[in-house]
């Protein structure tokens, strides 16, 4: 069993836990995935894997979402080298923000200089329905400005700036590229503005409301501290949403929002988001 996960690691820490994976593979990895509920069968498009559990990596929190494969799997995609998370960490599971955004530390220092994030999330656009797929081009991180942030308490500058910006986050050319890839696939990609929220619980009709009226486009329960680390460590960063359900529709008629629909519609809207982050990391081989 690998060394427990503190609540707040440190650089030393970060590093021990990337020597670690980087001695089970030959090769440095230049892009980073964190793939979200139901949607880690992307490794299935990966070639020669090797894939290391959560629990044997130094420092590592390990996930408890059903769905989540819990493993760390280095292959090639399409000639570029990635390293994917099956299975990210939640603030609602118990985690601190520094323990959330940890693999996003370790996947840096194995040599990742781009993050490309997945995730599920309910619409609030209407026209949002259940299976699309939306760009972040922007977010609204509830927790994070609530005080949970992951950057707070005392900055160790070999991670990055004290106050990095989050503006421009979600990098224009890598958004593009997505376009592109939608295009020639013919998958519709909607651009919009991820909220955040803590959960578990699934919001109330009245939240869901205030967060429309906040000009959020999709909700869900992660992302967002992942990629303000990602850009703390100087990371570009692209992330898409899978909209698995009609949240502020439903909540209209009363229907109540439940889990294990929403990994069946990631499921069956997986093979989209993946032809997308597949086609996005191929236009990055060298």
């Amino acid at each position: 069993m690998a060394k427990r996960s503190p609540e707040h690691p440190t650089y030393e820490q970060a590093t021990e836990a990337a020597a670690y994976v980087a001695q089970q593979s030959a090769s440095a990895p230049r892009v980073a995935l964190i793939l979200g509920s139901g949607l880690g069968g992307f490794v299935d498009r990966m070639s020669d894997v090797v894939a290391v559990p959560y629990a044997d990596i130094p420092y590592f929190p390990i996930s408890t979402v059903v769905g989540h494969a819990g493993r760390l799997a280095l292959g090639d995609v399409r000639g570029v080298r990635v390293v994917a998370m099956q299975g990210r960490f939640h603030f609602y599971e118990g985690y601190s923000p520094q323990q959330v955004v940890f693999p996003v530390r370790v996947m840096r220092l194995l040599g990742a200089e781009t993050l490309l994030v997945t995730a599920a999330a309910g619409g609030l656009n209407p026209a949002l329905a259940p299976g699309s797929v939306m760009a972040l081009n922007d977010h609204i991180g509830l927790p994070l400005l609530a005080g949970n942030n992951p950057l707070r308490g005392a900055n160790d500058e070999r991670f990055g700036t004290r106050f990095p910006a989050t503006t421009g986050a979600y990098d224009e050319e890598l958004r593009a590229l997505a376009h592109d890839v939608a295009a020639a696939q013919s998958v519709a990609l909607f651009d919009g503005v991820y909220a955040m929220v803590s959960g578990p619980s699934f919001e109330s009709p009245a939240e869901l409301r205030f967060l429309r009226l906040a000009g959020a486009d999709a909700v869900g329960m992660s992302t967002v501290p992942e990629v303000v680390a990602a850009r703390h460590l100087g990371m570009r960063t692209m992330a898409l949403a899978c909209v698995t359900n009609a949240a502020l529709a439903d909540s209209e008629t009363g229907v109540a929002p439940d889990h294990a629909d929403v990994l069946a519609v990631a499921a069956a809207a997986g093979e989209n988001l993946a032809a997308i982050v597949e086609g996005v990391i191929a236009r990055l081989a060298p």
